[in-house]
């Protein structure tokens, strides 16, 4: 069995090495976590093969430097991190449609992957509006001991709660 074979981390450990990446990120780096302008310069990267001349003379372009960048790795090292620690732990399962959903709203798969795209939409969009997503602020803001820091992760998990009770019900 081994140390890999566990159902899941101690969301204790998980935090504590969360922590520690903050801590050598701001030391080595001098920066601090946040992934929602990794979806930006994606976007860049992508229209800079189509369209250069149009990403070379966007100022917002130009001020975020359209590369691949430490916080791109981060945000694939997140993927690729979670997708290798479920095969690890034997919890990897490859479902279209998760059964709370089956079960609340049916087996479309269609619905599904509309209902998925548009939260992502709203939830980027919103990270852009807010000038950063919840790791940015939260975990980031939370370092630095910051009030918006603390008022963002309260309302961050207070909206969590109150759209799972919306669309879930107060089932599983």
């Amino acid at each position: 069995m081994g140390v890999f074979r566990r159902k899941s981390w101690s969301p204790y450990a998980a935090g504590a090495l969360t922590g520690l990446l903050l801590c050598l990120s701001v030391l080595f780096v001098g920066k601090y976590l946040g992934a929602s302008t990794t979806f930006v310069r994606a976007a860049g990267l992508i229209e800079r093969s189509v369209a250069a001349e149009h990403v070379a003379g966007n100022k917002y372009f130009a001020s975020k430097k359209v590369r691949i960048d430490w916080q791109m790795m981060l945000v694939v090292g997140i993927v690729l991190g979670a997708l290798w620690s479920s095969k690890l732990s034997g919890d990897f399962k490859s479902t279209a449609v998760p059964p709370m959903w089956e079960k609340r709203f049916g087996a479309k798969r269609s619905k599904r992957f509309t209902a998925a795209f548009a939260g992502g939409v709203i939830a980027i969009l919103g990270a852009r509006l807010a000038g950063g997503c919840p790791s940015g602020h939260g975990l980031s803001g939370l370092a630095q001991m910051s009030i918006s820091g603390y008022l963002s992760l309260i309302f961050f998990f207070g909206a969590g709660i109150i759209v799972a009770r919306l669309i879930y019900g107060k089932g599983e």
